[in-house]
């Protein structure tokens, strides 16, 4: 078991995705800021290269595209699977700053079967 949003959350998540099927085009630096954690704010950035997860590191990013904010209540229901996180975008419970077309890029990506499972896998394996 890892505990979420730590660094072992993240390299599991990192391998985890590692077979997702490759998708040209879908390239994206993401800076994610969770709020209202137990242990206060987590920053952490993601790295994805043609749909693949290549790198998840807590900590900033000084080259992300994008940045999405949102509260650690959130961030768990999206994690367990019980909110999709377009929907949460859409109800403005997620906080964009930066290039949007890099997040309307990575939608074929977060919304496929493969990536749910992926999650799902993830989620079995997270202390919350």
């Amino acid at each position: 078991m890892v505990a979420f949003l730590d660094q072992g959350w993240l390299d599991l998540h990192v391998e985890l995705a590692r077979d997702l099927p490759e998708r040209p085009g879908v390239t994206a630096r993401v800076q994610r800021v969770v709020t209202g954690a137990p242990g206060g704010e987590v920053r952490y950035h993601e790295h994805v290269v043609d749909g693949q997860l290549v790198e998840a590191t807590i900590g900033d990013d000084p080259g992300a595209e994008v940045t999405l904010t949102l509260s650690s209540a959130d961030a768990r229901l999206i994690a367990e699977g019980e909110l999709d996180a377009s929907a949460a975008f859409m109800q403005g419970r997620v906080k964009v700053v930066g290039d949007m077309g890099k997040l309307m890029a990575l939608m074929p990506l977060t919304q496929s079967e493969e990536h749910r499972a992926v999650l799902a896998e993830l989620s079995r394996q997270t202390q919350y």
